[in-house]
């Protein structure tokens, strides 16, 4: 486990934060004669960490409030560092019951009579930072190319209308709390190998149904509607709902003539009814796949099968196939349920089953139904959809050489769920995450080798801030693994073409 090191400027501080700490002093001078006879005898890779007080800039930050770097400058200007550890650091506080505000922290030397840090020269030096200190800027930049990974956590001590006495003394209160979750950030760091699961992220599905509700939003104007969720990713939603979008669970949310766009999962047919009832201008943006298992649905039905709908009864994609053919459908979700399917002709069975289901348990299933009514007839083909299937191939390609593999996205996308199913069932530890803030630093230890991938409706920017928190416990090397190239495009809905 690494250890870690702690520098505090002052002693009061370095008793707050807990032996054993090393003592620097405030300052340009001080900081960089710590660097050279301190942390220069560190092993190379060692997690290090500055802990101690500040002034507040932001109005909005009182005696106690946490602030964590997520960069460092000097107030001259002469040294400006990112500091990547503050997202994992930042969270990891919040886990543990702290008030936690990151951000920039400028730095200059001196404090003045009184214990309070002395004005900043520039007044437009501290602009965009959250917090001013003595010593951050220096020491990250004294650190230079040396490989430490560094994080800078200080508790505010003044900036409030607090009695200065009350001020330090809560201060010093909140920064006892902080040595725990340092700690635990040392230990998971290191150097690490991240192998990128290719394909991942956005499908042609997705791609489109955003398209529809930007597209909708130009040509119609603000408010557009969107029942239900356009696609299961909250950094999605909010995203279109900053744009003018608004979404609604039920149609009567929606004012008469309004627009109003279907999500990218389908509907069922009493929907869309409920639509032409109300007036309502209505854009589809149900993924063409989806349309395509309703079709069968509703082919089936129309000769007369039983269909057997392999699917999670909740998802609001098998909710619309049911409504294609009411009365008809019979829901398996494991194998038990097999065995209670009671069909008016054995002879007459079909089934579909979900398009973001895990490939081989869907197979599993299948053969189970086969065994149960030999004649039964599939679909003309496979329900699963591409992206489903081509981002599971690349999770399970590389999960057997991970220790942990992280799958971006929402807990209630299916399609998410599958992958970490995938790479369990590979052998990997594996975790469902919405962004880097759920990044556990629990998952990490001992962990050298770490896979990610994203669901079809994660943005792949996700991805991007999972590896810039995972360069904030040391340094990382980053493989593409790509099993197949997809180059799928979906026609737009003519009212949006």
């Amino acid at each position: 486990m690494p250890e870690l090191s702690i520098l505090s400027p002052s002693r009061v501080a370095s008793l707050a934060v807990g032996r054993p700490v090393h003592v620097t002093g405030a300052g340009r001078r001080n900081i960089e004669q710590s660097v050279s006879r301190f942390v220069d005898r560190l092993s190379p890779g060692s997690p290090l960490a500055l802990a101690g007080l500040a002034r507040g800039l932001d109005p909005g930050l009182r005696a106690g409030h946490i602030v964590v770097a997520t960069a460092a400058r000097t107030a001259d200007g002469s040294r400006s560092v990112a500091l990547a550890s503050g997202l994992l650091v930042a969270a990891e506080l919040e886990r543990a019951g702290l008030a936690v505000r990151t951000g920039t922290v400028v730095s200059a030397s001196g404090v003045n009579g009184a214990g309070r840090a002395r004005p900043i020269a520039d007044a437009g030096a501290g602009a965009g930072a959250v917090a001013f200190d003595t010593e951050a800027g220096w020491l990250a930049g004294a650190l230079g190319a040396r490989r430490y990974p560094l994080a800078v956590v200080h508790a505010v001590v003044d900036g409030t209308d607090e009695p200065l006495l009350t001020a330090w003394l809560h201060a010093l209160h909140e920064l006892r709390r902080v040595r725990g979750p340092l700690e635990r950030w040392a230990a998971a760091a290191g150097p690490r190998r991240i192998l990128l699961a290719g394909p991942r992220s956005f499908c042609a599905g997705v791609d489109r149904a955003i398209d529809v509700v930007e597209r909708a939003l130009a040509r119609y104007g603000t408010p557009v509607f969107v029942r239900r969720q356009i696609v299961h990713n909250t950094h999605v939603v909010r995203d279109l709902e900053a744009k003018g979008a608004v979404f609604v669970e039920e149609l009567d949310q929606v004012p008469p003539g309004a627009t109003v766009v279907l999500a990218a999962h389908g509907v069922a047919p009493e929907v869309r009814a409920e639509a032409d009832q109300r007036g309502l201008r209505v854009i589809d943006a149900t993924c063409p796949l989806v349309a395509k298992v309703h079709h069968e649905a509703q082919r089936f039905a129309e000769r007369g099968y039983d269909i057997v709908l392999i699917g999670h009864g909740d998802h609001e994609e098998v909710i619309g196939t049911v409504g294609e053919a009411p009365g008809v459908v019979h829901l398996v979700e494991r194998g038990a349920d097999i065995d209670t399917v009671a069909v008016r002709d054995p002879h007459r069975v079909a089934y579909l089953t979900q398009t973001t289901l895990a490939t081989d348990e869907t197979a599993e299933l299948v053969g189970a139904l086969r065994e149960r009514f030999p004649a039964i007839v599939g679909p003309r083909s496979d329900d699963i959809c591409y992206a489903t299937q081509n981002r599971q191939d690349a999770v399970r390609a590389l999960a057997r050489e991970c220790d942990v593999v992280l799958v971006v996205g929402s807990r209630h996308s299916s399609n998410s769920n599958r992958l970490a199913e995938v790479a369990v069932r590979e052998g990997a530890r594996a975790y469902l995450l919405e962004d880097h803030s759920e990044l556990e630093l629990d998952w990490l230890p001992r962990a050298t080798t770490i896979g990610i991938t994203a669901g079809a409706s994660a943005p792949e920017a996700l991805v991007g801030g999972i590896i810039g928190a995972l360069e904030g416990l040391g340094p990382v090397e980053v493989e593409e693994r790509t099993v197949t190239a997809e180059d799928v495009r979906f026609t737009l809905p003519p009212e949006v073409r």
